[in-house]
């Protein structure tokens, strides 16, 4: 490797190292609707490292928040909401992280005007989506939804990366997950309507708009895999039309439990300048999971070869801490925008519908030679 690519390995590899999340000046109180696995797993070790204050959890299944919060030292807990929503001080950012079908019950509760971060997705459908937006706004809510996978480390490292030039125009996105994932975990998933696209794949729709907007219009087709078939769809090709401009696709799996060594879980950006790879370790091995990763290639190597760089967090629990420092940001002031507001995450679910739609229409059917024979 020649000192000029060296020098460049070694800047990219700071311009990585120095990528850091959105955050306030001064960290508002917050309380916590919801004690179960995804705040235990992401939202309180995030918010202990970040140092944002937790106030008390708050959980309508007798016990449960208690047990939470004396396993994370927090001092109050509530089997009410009513009871958190009495407690919380003025300047409380309310985390809501209960089932879809529960957000707009738990919205009702809350004090108009306050500062709310609700988990994915908005709603189980475009419906609900729009009932929880127009009910934010009419209850003047600063609301955001927690599409965290932005805040990720090496996501983050994405950006940096972009920055300094290494893809240059993007016109290919694509994102592969190819792994087991234990959805008895999550025992509300059970004898939900609609799975990997709505409680998954949302977060690549997600950050796909992030980076190209929405698209005109969506390919997919989701299914169910034989080893859960009392389960909703949890396969799922998805294809983002964006003209001439990009190819874009997303293909998940989320039932192949046959050999670690073939699973797959990554994100990969191409562009005029070369492209990136990141990596997301928490699919593999879930929960427990395997470290994120990043990678670069630039057109301009010679030979081009890919240059991986070190990630030393990882989207569990870190990328959390990007979620409610944004939220908490743009409520004091200190930032102009809120990137996942309740208006833009009406967008994202409706390219989730969009998907729906496309798989029960069914594709183009292939013309037999009979039926060209009957039109000729």
């Amino acid at each position: 490797m020649g000192s000029e690519t060296t020098d460049r390995v070694s800047k990219l590899r700071r311009a990585v190292a120095d990528a850091r999340p959105p955050l306030p000046k001064t960290p508002r109180p917050i309380v916590i609707i919801g004690a179960g696995g995804v705040v235990r797993a992401g939202h309180l070790p995030a918010y202990e490292k970040a140092g944002f204050p937790v106030l008390a959890v708050a959980d309508i299944e007798p016990g449960r928040a208690a047990a939470l919060a004396a396993e994370h030292r927090i001092d109050d807990s509530f089997d009410s909401i009513k009871k958190l929503v009495r407690f919380a001080p003025l300047d409380a950012i309310f985390d809501i992280a209960v089932p879809a079908s529960q957000l707009v019950h738990v919205l009702c509760e809350l004090p108009a005007q306050a500062a709310v971060l609700m988990q994915k997705p908005m709603g189980e459908n475009i419906h609900e989506a729009d009932g929880i937006r127009q009910l934010c706004h009419e209850r003047d809510l600063t609301a955001a939804v927690n599409f965290q996978l932005r805040y990720a480390p090496n996501h983050l490292g994405v950006l940096a990366l972009t920055r300094e030039g290494v893809l240059g125009q993007v016109h290919d996105i694509e994102v592969q997950v190819r792994t087991y994932t234990p959805w008895h975990l999550w025992s509300f998933l059970d004898n939900s309507p609609r799975l990997e696209i709505l409680y998954h794949s949302i977060h690549y729709l997600d950050l796909i708009r992030s980076w190209l907007g929405a698209p005109s219009s969506i390919y997919a087709k989701t299914l169910r895999h034989p080893s859960t078939p009392h389960l909703a769809p949890t396969r799922s090709v998805m294809i983002l039309d964006y003209g001439d401009a990009a190819r874009v696709f997303i293909a998940t799996q989320h039932g192949h439990d046959i050999a670690p060594s073939s699973q797959l879980s990554f994100i990969q950006w191409e562009g005029t300048h070369g492209a990136i790879r990141m990596g997301m370790g928490l699919n593999l091995d879930y929960p427990k999971g395997q470290p994120d990763t990043l990678a670069y290639v630039e057109r301009g190597d010679r030979p081009p070869q890919w240059h991986d760089l070190p990630v030393s967090e990882s989207w569990f629990p870190d990328a959390f801490i990007g979620s409610m420092g944004s939220l908490q940001a743009y409520v004091e002031g200190s930032a102009k925008d809120l990137p996942t507001n309740v208006d833009a995450a009406f967008e994202t679910m409706a390219m989730v519908e969009a998907a729906y739609r496309s798989s029960e229409r069914g594709g183009e059917p292939v013309i037999t030679r009979t039926e060209l024979g009957d039109r000729a």
